[in-house]
């Protein structure tokens, strides 16, 4: 498929490699133009594009940028993907920490609904329960004993299971997360949030979720996470994040 990836940071440059890899066509962009995608695209074997030729002729663009860089994508982006083009957002809303308030989303709004707001098309949320590590470094074969798996939340079925094919190939068990508005389960400091849980357990997680309660646990992480020292391993990051947003067994 024609993959444009916008947003070249942990999770966008781990799954341009990882999609170029399987045979995809992928073109990279972000904020700093074609120059500042150029050398990733020529070490992975994609294409460097601006943000427009990532979106044009896409099968699948995936959004790989915080929030708040939503609102600053060029008007009428998307009117240049085909109406059928997979839209994935992988986005977190980090308030205080990295995003300026977003006061919908404070007051309930489901992020990924947000983002379909913004830029005017469905989109499927994925790949953002996911920590960058265990994305780039933990993927197995499909049928592995052990394999993680990655949420998929979104209303159009082709969408989704383009998404969750997707999800697949990079390693991962795609597990189905509801409609796109169900897709506060898998936010941050809710219970499937980088915990690095198997698909069983993963349906577990999500359905564990509890309205509202994410919000208030989120805002504590600096206090948490800062008990870590300055250098956390991943398997400490994933037992905190466990202890943080509720053990599901």
């Amino acid at each position: 498929m024609k993959i444009g990836i916008i947003g070249t940071g942990n999770i966008g440059g781990t799954l341009a490699r990882k999609l170029s890899a399987a045979g995809h066509d992928v073109r990279v962009a972000n904020s700093s133009g074609i120059e500042g995608v150029r050398a990733l695209a020529h070490e992975i074997g994609a294409e460097a594009k601006d943000v427009h030729g990532a979106v044009a002729d896409a099968d699948v663009i995936i959004l790989a940028i915080p929030l708040p860089a939503m609102r600053e994508l060029p008007a009428g982006l998307f009117d240049q993907a085909p109406p059928e083009a997979t839209i994935i957002d992988t986005s977190n809303y980090y308030p205080g920490l990295r995003d300026s308030r977003i006061p919908d989303i404070d007051d309930g709004l489901a992020e990924s609904v947000w983002v379909a707001r913004q830029i005017g098309r469905p989109v499927i949320k994925a790949f953002n329960n996911a920590l960058a590590y265990t994305l780039a470094e933990l993927g197995k074969p499909e049928g592995a004993l052990g394999r993680l798996a990655i949420a998929v939340a979104g209303n159009d079925m082709r969408a989704k299971q383009t998404a969750m094919g997707l999800v697949n190939q990079t390693g991962f068990d795609p597990v189905d997360a509801g409609a796109l508005e169900d897709s506060w389960r898998q936010q941050p400091s809710t219970p499937s949030y980088c915990c690095d849980y198997d698909a069983d357990t993963m349906r577990k997680a999500l359905a564990a979720a509890t309205p509202g309660a994410a919000p208030k646990k989120r805002d504590q992480l600096p206090e948490f996470f800062g008990k870590l020292g300055p250098n956390p391993s991943h398997a400490d990051v994933v037992a905190m994040n466990r202890m943080v947003n509720s053990v599901v067994g």
